[in-house]
């Protein structure tokens, strides 16, 4: 079953990240709320404009990408071998 966390705590948990002295994960276990679940916030843009959190979620996906090009990168190298 899905549970209702009413609007002022998702705004409170947002307005804790945008300080920034607490990770997401950390906030979000002291809520007692998955740490996904406020990611799906953050990127959804529930109750933020903040461009700090755009920022965070481009440099995640960048780590991603880099990952995946060293993988594809690093296959490419040992097919050559071969």
């Amino acid at each position: 079953m899905k549970t209702v966390i009413p609007r002022e705590i998702k705004e409170q948990v947002l307005a804790r990240i945008k300080e920034g002295k607490e990770t997401v994960a950390e906030i979000a276990r002291q809520h007692g709320i998955n740490h996904n679940t406020v990611y799906g916030w953050l990127g959804s843009g529930i109750g933020t404009n903040n461009p700090l959190i755009e920022i965070n979620h481009l440099k995640r996906e960048n780590s991603k990408l880099k990952e995946i090009i060293g993988n594809l990168v690093l296959t490419t190298e040992r097919g050559k071998k071969n």
